[in-house]
């Protein structure tokens, strides 16, 4: 059962909540973008792997004996963990924006970058990795999506940014992109937080959302995690460098790799097409929640002082 064009506008006039377009061919408003394909059955891999931070050809290097287990698994759709290539290098107490900018890549420019993009080719695999991204003068903690061509889909920029993330600037959209088994959805580690965030990739279509991150990985993130699946109707996969798992809609856990320091491939078949009961999103009251895109910052403080 698909998204009716009736609720994913009415959400948008609500909400006024606006993902702009970064792929080429998404839909406009918000409407579901269908991949080429649109298969349901998915072989999806998360990486886990604790990258030694500003060691880009270490981790690198690690990242390309990942991709030889990764084929072994037959794995179609592998996520590294936040960040990966530089080691999440902004979390170090000694980083700043301008060391920062001197292990960032560029689009088009980088030899990692174009790396990636070559084994993504060879292997016939889809690629979701995280680095830190420089773009003339903005700095960014991004996901990059290499499709099974090598061809770059999209970057995701993290949205939510706070404490040591003040280093980068802030993603100013939430766009899905596409690939063989419909839009994919991106959020970077804090994203998760909010539950905004996952709920405007879904109402674009995303059956599955891809979460790298290198944060919180106790109990609770996982309940988060179980909770924005269930909400949305949808796929969640976490890769951190100490864990991996992935939710399926019911909010349950469908796979999990945990414990100890060994690098390795979670592999799991997942089926899309059980993302295609809409129950929470069509029985939605969009109508009613226009204040969720209204900034309260002023307004929450003004409460805490009357206390």
């Amino acid at each position: 059962m698909a998204l009716s064009r009736r609720n994913l506008l009415g959400a948008a006039a609500a909400s006024a909540v606006t993902a702009a377009v970064l792929n080429a061919g998404q839909a406009a408003e918000g409407q579901p973008t269908p991949g080429p394909a649109n298969k349901g059955m998915l072989r999806l891999g998360t990486y886990r792997h604790v990258p030694a931070k500003w060691d880009l050809k270490g981790n690198f290097d690690a990242f390309l004996k990942a991709l030889d287990e990764t084929a072994a698994k037959r794995v179609e759709l592998l996520v590294t963990p936040e960040c990966h290539l530089d080691g999440y290098a902004a979390a170090d107490s000694g980083s700043s924006r301008a060391k920062l900018f001197s292990i960032a890549q560029e689009v088009g420019k980088s030899e990692y970058l174009e790396r990636i993009a070559q084994e993504a080719r060879q292997r016939r695999i889809s690629i979701v990795c995280g680095f830190t991204q420089k773009d003339g003068q903005k700095l960014y903690d991004a996901a990059g999506l290499w499709d099974s061509q090598g061809q770059l889909t999209g970057v995701y920029h993290k949205t939510h940014i706070q404490t040591h993330d003040k280093q980068f600037d802030p993603g100013q959209s939430l766009p899905v992109f596409k690939s063989p088994w419909g839009p994919l959805g991106i959020m970077i580690c804090a994203d998760r937080r909010w539950p905004e965030t996952a709920r405007v990739l879904r109402l674009q279509g995303a059956r599955l959302i891809l979460c790298p991150s290198y944060g919180m990985r106790h109990e609770a993130n996982e309940w988060w995690m179980r909770t924005r699946a269930y909400e949305n109707d949808c796929f969640i996969a976490f890769a951190h460098p100490s864990v991996g798992f992935v939710v399926n809609p019911a909010g349950n856990l469908v796979a999990k790799l945990d414990g100890g320091g060994k690098e390795e491939v979670l592999a799991v078949d997942i089926d899309l097409s059980k993302a295609d009961v809409h129950g929470h999103l069509d029985d939605r009251r969009p109508e009613l929640y226009g204040i969720i895109a209204e900034s309260q910052k002023s307004e929450v403080r003004d409460q805490k002082s009357e206390r």
